[in-house]
């Protein structure tokens, strides 16, 4: 699998076969699955602690470090996917939604190259 071909519904479907086959439903409360995917998302971050920007992109770059972010990084997406199927959130219509939204928020000629919030541009 990689992310030229395989769509969001693959994953989505890999996910929940895995989650079925292991008969962990009964634990995936929304509840449950979003204090999961901060839990993921805090590992995440660990990796990068106290790291200044620079080293931050030094970081990914190294190979070791490199294959135990990707781990961090397919949990915190895994945990997502099952959110989804958990509570039929369609991915895709989200993402399309939430991009539209943020379009209106942050119009290039007031965002481009700045990091300000909405608000403040």
């Amino acid at each position: 699998m990689n992310d030229a071909t395989t769509t969001t519904g693959e994953l989505r479907a890999r996910v929940l076969a895995f989650v079925r086959e292991r008969d962990w439903e009964q634990f995936h409360a929304p509840k449950n699955l979003s204090m999961a995917l901060a839990a993921e998302a805090g590992e995440l971050m660990e990796h990068f602690l106290w790291a200044t920007p620079e080293e931050s992109r030094a970081v990914v770059n190294d190979p070791i470090k490199r294959a135990k972010i990707a781990e961090e990084v397919a949990d915190v997406v895994i945990y997502a996917l099952e959110f989804a199927n958990a509570t039929n959130l369609d991915v895709a219509a989200a993402i399309e939604s939430k991009m539209a939204a943020n379009a209106k928020k942050y119009p290039v000629e007031k965002s481009k190259g700045r990091s300000e919030k909405y608000t403040e541009l």
